[in-house]
């Protein structure tokens, strides 16, 4: 028990004797440093990273529905000699067009693309002739639906209040609304707003086009109505 003590005095002895060369010691300071500022560097470059990540995204919805209203104005069988026709088909080719400009970004199962024919009626008003659908995401036209304007003068357009779209006599415009839900790339992407991202783009069509509606394909295909919420 007396050799015990005495050990255990010694080690202490020897311990106080080595605290100043401990005290001095600061070679691992730079480990210390680093494992307490480590989480707050971290934090701060993947709440940037989600950011520019965010702001990449609308941008890139912005330039595809710009995109699609392009292509849809310009689709469509090609005659010289009377009005182009345009067919179920050519505006399934718009969609995967929208899919394959999306990119990672998966458009279609995480959002939804709505492309509007938006045409005079017979009483000079506006009027939605024709109206297609691609995406799972449940969402509708914020602007109207196939049919609304297909007589009388009340349906205003397409857009914003007091600033809708509207198409001349004997032509149409080709108007696009892509509705997508954000899918976040960090932890940190709660601090993104929890709302779809929307973005509108309309181009007038670039030919004479066949604009009593589209025409069925031989053989037929599956037109993309908007009752149905499904990606290719």
């Amino acid at each position: 028990m007396i050799t015990a003590s005495k050990k255990m005095m010694k080690v202490l002895k020897n311990g106080a004797a080595r605290m100043p060369l401990l005290r001095d010691d600061t070679s691992g300071i730079a480990l210390t440093e680093f494992a307490f500022t480590m989480p707050i560097i971290l934090s701060l470059g993947m709440l940037g990273t989600e950011t520019a990540y965010y702001t990449i995204t609308h941008m890139r919805l912005s330039q595809v529905a710009m995109q699609v209203a392009d292509n849809a104005s310009r689709v469509g069988e090609t005659e010289v000699l009377s009005a182009r026709r345009v067919f179920e088909s050519d505006i399934n080719d718009v969609f995967i067009g929208a899919y394959k400009l999306g990119g990672g970004l998966e458009i279609l199962e995480n959002g939804r693309v709505i492309l509007s024919s938006l045409q005079q009626n017979s009483n000079g008003g506006q009027w939605i002739a024709w109206q297609r659908c691609k995406g799972t995401a449940l969402y509708d036209s914020s602007f109207g639906e196939e049919d609304d304007g297909e007589t009388g003068t009340d349906f205003p357009g397409m857009g914003e209040t007091g600033e809708e779209i509207k198409a001349s006599g004997g032509t149409a415009v080709m108007f696009v609304e892509i509705v997508y839900d954000y899918q976040g790339l960090t932890p940190f992407d709660d601090i993104i707003p929890d709302q779809p991202i929307r973005y509108t783009a309309a181009f007038n069509i670039r030919d004479s086009r066949d604009l009593s509606g589209l025409t069925e394909d031989t053989p037929a295909v599956t037109p993309s109505t908007c009752d149905v919420y499904d990606a290719f």
